[in-house]
Order: structure tokens, then sequence, then C-alpha cells
């Protein structure tokens, strides 16, 4: 198991190291092609009572696995903090992925290094908590 979903887990959702005060959640996906389940520890953003995920894989250029994982199944599990409840993640289109991408390079400034260094344009991901 990847070391920094480790740490959050088992520290309500505080970890050390290069996502130290940072906001992170854990996103638990099931893969496009195995439908195993995955899990991948990213930084978020708020929007509302919604959240927002970058499908930036570091500035490389293709897009993440969960990327392709959450567009076959948008079902998906959130752990946020001490808690894990389901949501659906829908791809942000248009200006509202202009403004939320927007949203997260002012706080974070290498999100939009990542896209200058690349062609394909980054996806920004809605997360809406499921009642």
């Amino acid at each position: 198991m990847d070391p920094v979903i480790e740490e959050f887990r088992a520290n309500g959702g505080v970890v050390g190291g290069r996502f130290e005060g940072r906001p992170l959640l854990i996103l638990n996906t099931i893969g496009a092609k195995s439908g195993e389940p995955r899990s991948h520890a990213l930084m978020y953003g708020e929007d509302g009572d919604d959240l927002f995920i970058i499908a930036s894989k570091g500035g490389a250029p293709e897009h993440p696995a969960w990327y392709h994982n959450l567009v076959a199944n948008p079902e998906v599990m959130i752990e946020l903090g001490g808690e894990t409840y389901p949501a659906l993640a829908t791809p942000a289109e248009g200006e509202e992925r202009d403004r939320l991408f927007a949203a997260m390079v002012a706080r974070w400034p290498f999100f939009g290094e990542y896209q200058r260094r690349i062609d394909r344009r980054i996806p920004v991901v809605r997360l809406s908590r499921v009642q």
C-alpha cells in the first residue's frame, strides 16, 4: 500500500512529507479495466459543498489512471479526515473547469506549471457527496 495513504488513514487525514500542510483526500475508484478497487492520495479544492481534484499526473503527457477509472465508474468513495462517504465524480467542462483550475493554481501555482509544460488539457473533476 502507498505509504502516504497508510499515514493518512493512521492519522485521521494528517500527513507529513511532500503533502504536509496540503489539503489531501483519498479517492477510491474501481479500475476501468480490472474492476479492482484502487486508492489514490490527491490534493483537492473546495467549491461550495463539493470538492474538486486536478488530473495533472505531475505534468505527465497522459491522464492519470484514476481519471480513466472514474470516467468509467463515476461512483467513488472519498476519505476526508476521519470520514468516508460516497460521491459522484463529474469532469468539469468549459468555464466551470477553467474557474476551478484557476482557483487551484491561485493557491498551488505548480498546477499551472504542469499545464504550461504539456499539450493535453488537464481535467478537473467535481466530487459531489451522495446523500
